[in-house]
């Protein structure tokens, strides 16, 4: 673990820091695109029998909530959700999983421009929703690095 620049901590600074550690910056975990560089989508189908969410099912997962919190984040309407987290988990194919993870990448990448642009006060009524969001996003990509290492396909 690397010694972080030191600044002066702000609601922004904060929230960009733990979105960015999330998505890109490998600081005390391994963040969700070191998680998925290199699988094949074989490998991102793959369970392991016990009835556990595949990698392409974990992402498909991810990929949902953080599109459907930005939209909320920006006064846009959501995609269509029928309530039913189980379906989050569903929309993956082994076809789609080069976009899948481009797609998860790109809005990770809209959520870091978002806050950075946000004033202070619309981060003052989220940060609990985008602190929440980038927990949930280090939930998974452990959950990620577990199958991989059951699945042999882990080399760090």
């Amino acid at each position: 673990m690397e010694a972080q620049e030191k600044v002066k901590p702000t609601l922004k600074n904060v929230l960009l820091a733990q979105m960015r550690n999330t998505h890109t910056n490998e600081d005390w975990f391994v963040p969700v695109n070191i998680a998925v560089k290199d699988l094949t989508p074989e490998q991102a189908q793959w369970t392991d029998g016990k009835g556990n969410h595949s990698i392409g099912q974990l992402v498909s997962h991810l990929a949902f909530w953080n599109r459907n919190q930005l939209a909320k984040f920006k006064g846009e309407k959501p995609e269509e959700f029928s309530g039913n987290n189980d379906e989050t988990f569903t929309s993956y194919t082994k076809e789609s999983w080069t976009a899948l993870t481009a797609k998860l990448d790109k809005v990770l990448s809209d959520w870091e421009k978002a806050i950075e642009s946000a004033d202070e006060k619309k981060l003052e009524e989220w940060y609990g929703t985008i602190a929440s969001l980038s927990t949930h996003n280090a939930y998974h990509t452990g959950q990620i690095v577990v199958v991989r290492k059951a699945q042999g396909s882990w080399k760090k």
